[in-house]
């Protein structure tokens, strides 16, 4: 029981960030806010698939995709991190 309220929490506190960060982007329009917002986002789906998998399908090992979507999250920042830093 315990498993699942963290693991939740984790999925709300990584979109709440997600949604922070994103409307934070549209109103001052700093393309790197965008990209934290996106990468947020993701990490949020792969804690999503996280309680998924743990808890609601047990049966059927969603590690790689959870893997995949949370690599693909901070790529998303690393990019943005790299090519959006520079500019004002």
């Amino acid at each position: 029981m315990l498993q699942l309220i963290v693991n939740v929490l984790g999925t709300l506190v990584a979109g709440l960030c997600a949604v922070l960060l994103l409307r934070a982007y549209g109103t001052v329009r700093k393309r790197l806010l965008l990209w934290a917002g996106l990468c947020f986002a993701g990490l949020s789906a792969s804690n999503g698939l996280l309680v998924a998998d743990l808890l609601t399908v047990p049966e059927i090992d969603l590690y790689r995709w959870r893997l995949a979507v949370a690599a693909a999250a901070m790529l998303l920042l690393v990019y943005g991190l790299i090519f959006e830093s520079d500019r004002s």
